[in-house]
Order: C-alpha cells, then structure tokens, then sequence
C-alpha cells in the first residue's frame, strides 16, 4: 500500500466506513438532544 499524500486513509473503504459511523452516530446523538430539549 502507498500511503503517500493520504496520511488519514480515507482513500481506503475502511477509513470512508468509519468515518460515515462517526457522522452518523453524531447525527444521531444531536437529533436525540434536540429531541429531548423539544419535548420540554
């Protein structure tokens, strides 16, 4: 593997996949507190 100009690895499946489960699980937790802070 050649890791020159793509020090993260978001070229590679893997680092695309766990960077859409972090933006997903972000999403996730704000529209629960949003949720929340809405019921009130």
């Amino acid at each position: 593997m050649d890791y020159s100009g793509d020090p993260t690895g978001f070229s590679s499946p893997l680092g695309q996949l766990v960077v859409l489960m972090m933006l997903l699980t972000s999403l996730t937790l704000l529209l629960r507190w949003w949720w929340q802070n809405r019921g009130r």
